[in-house]
């Protein structure tokens, strides 16, 4: 381990039924930091034995956890809740040197994942049945809600800490267990920081493990495997739509829930505020380098204001600094890895080539790429249509209002989005006619908050996160009925 980073011990292990223990497969990772290439851990991979050991452990804790007293679970995500606060250095520090994030994107984080758990301490006395009126006499009919079981947890490298927070918090509140694979680049943020946290917590041994291993060795072994009920899994689309295919098509069917891809648009209406617009189409764009799935991934500007708006948004890219994500005021960091940042980089040439206008741009020092604005963007070209991982923003011009609609609806994905008008109902109109999941008028694209429900439409993925819309996910509804007078009668 990094000696400069203290505190929690035995990160670079998996965390299997209570136990840290050393992968046993072939394979390791080797975690570094994206800003400077520091080594900050190596991690053995976990082998297949391993995966079903920890499987097993989840299992059988779970008959167990499942009969444990709402105050006990309570209690539980109460603890966590107080952990990430005094902890709150510590795990910060982990989640800028892993996944490249700027201190204030750091921040954030942490703070919605504390969000996550108090909603989700909540969830115990919120598993409420139901008694349904009986077609037969003497009879009672009743529903309770369930637990699934075990939940099969694969999380991303962007949000690393609060995307699997927001599967692993939820879950145990309903009386689920689970199994973690964090993504291979954030594998102790996005995992075994969260196995120490809840370990300090007092989690019963097997309520979560944490197994690393890379996606090509483990993935389908990890969602075909006999003992997970569901799938939480936060990544790209081809990947998610794979894992829907192995869930639901496989030897043994279990739900889903898939928070995929987007291409969120901000539309710019001629009546809208343009610094304000501007403001939120820079924080939705820049925020943690554009690698977030509910990023600004176009602008689609009226073209009564859009050299206005082009002009507002250069001003205040231009200001934003970039480099060091330790630094209190960098406001953009690395790339999460070279990989990323050349694809990127490819992204951003094509489109030069085919004639997009360079409002802001630089060269890349390491895996910081600099803001890019490129404007007079055609809505066909790749820059546009496809889901960038990046600092880049593309402004498009739309005719008209009905023409901005038909440009925000261009697009495969359905996760978030967002509208600027100075006419609120106008701006719900308008809302209401995008095909997403979350659309916010007057705000930027990037919104989450924890009783309200995440997800997409589309190829954006199925399902929805945070408040009751989780609950409902994370559990099962089962109709006992009772003859509690009398006999029942037969129709033989």
């Amino acid at each position: 381990m990094n000696p400069s980073i203290d505190g929690y011990a035995k990160l670079d292990h998996l965390f299997i039924n209570g136990q840290w223990v050393t992968g046993q497969s072939h394979s390791s990772n080797t975690d570094t930091d994206p800003f400077n290439d520091q080594i900050l851990a190596t991690i053995a991979h976990a082998d297949l034995a391993q995966l079903d050991a920890a499987y097993a452990a989840a299992a059988k804790a779970q008959q167990i956890w499942s009969q444990s007293l709402p105050q006990e679970r309570v209690g539980l995500l109460s603890r966590v809740a107080q952990i990430l606060e005094t902890r709150s250095e510590e795990i910060v520090d982990w989640i800028i040197r892993e996944s490249g994030s700027t201190r204030l994107k750091a921040s954030i984080e942490l703070m919605s994942a504390k969000g996550i758990v108090l909603e989700a301490a909540s969830f115990p006395s919120r598993m409420q049945g139901e008694l349904l009126a009986s077609s037969f006499p003497g009879q009672s009919s009743r529903v309770y809600r369930e637990p699934l079981g075990v939940i099969g947890i694969i999380s991303p490298w962007n949000f690393p800490f609060h995307l699997s927070m927001r599967s692993i918090a939820p879950a145990l509140a309903t009386g689920n267990t689970v199994v973690l694979k964090p993504a291979s680049d954030t594998p102790i943020s996005g995992g075994t920081l969260l196995a120490a946290i809840f370990e300090e917590a007092g989690a019963p041994a097997g309520v979560i493990n944490v197994v690393v291993g890379s996606g090509s060795e483990m993935g389908d072994a990890m969602v075909e495997h006999a003992v997970p009920q569901m799938i939480s899994f936060t990544g790209s689309t081809p990947v998610g739509q794979g894992i829907g295919k192995l869930a639901t098509g496989g030897k043994h069917l279990k739900r889903v829930a898939l928070e995929l891809g987007g291409n969120a648009p901000i539309v710019v209406l001629d009546d809208a505020d343009i610094e304000d617009a501007a403001a939120g189409a820079v924080a939705g764009r820049f925020l943690h380098q554009g690698q977030i799935c509910m990023s600004t991934n176009r602008a689609i500007v009226d073209a009564k204001v859009y050299e206005t708006f082009v002009a507002a948004v250069e001003q205040r890219v231009k200001a934003l600094k970039y480099g060091d994500p330790m630094q209190i005021d960098t406001v953009i960091g690395p790339i999460i890895n070279a990989k990323q940042r050349a694809g990127v980089e490819a992204k951003i040439n094509q489109a030069l080539q085919d004639g997009a206008r360079l409002v802001v741009g630089g060269t890349a020092q390491g895996n910081v790429l600099p803001p890019h604005v490129l404007a007079d963007v055609n809505p066909e070209w790749a820059i546009a249509k496809e889901e960038t991982f990046g600092p880049v923003l593309p402004i498009i011009k739309a005719r008209d209002e009905a023409h901005a609609l038909e440009l925000a609806n261009a697009t495969e994905f359905g996760l978030s989005s967002s509208v600027y008008t100075q006419n609120l109902e106008r701006g719900v109109r308008f809302a209401r006619g995008i095909h997403a999941g979350m659309t916010h008028v007057n705000n930027m694209s990037v919104g989450d908050q924890p009783n309200a429900p995440f997800g997409g439409e589309r190829n954006s993925g199925l399902g929805r996160f945070n408040g009751r819309w989780i609950l409902e996910e994370f559990t099962r509804t089962h109709w006992v009925t009772v003859q509690e007078q009398g006999k029942a009668r037969y129709p033989l």
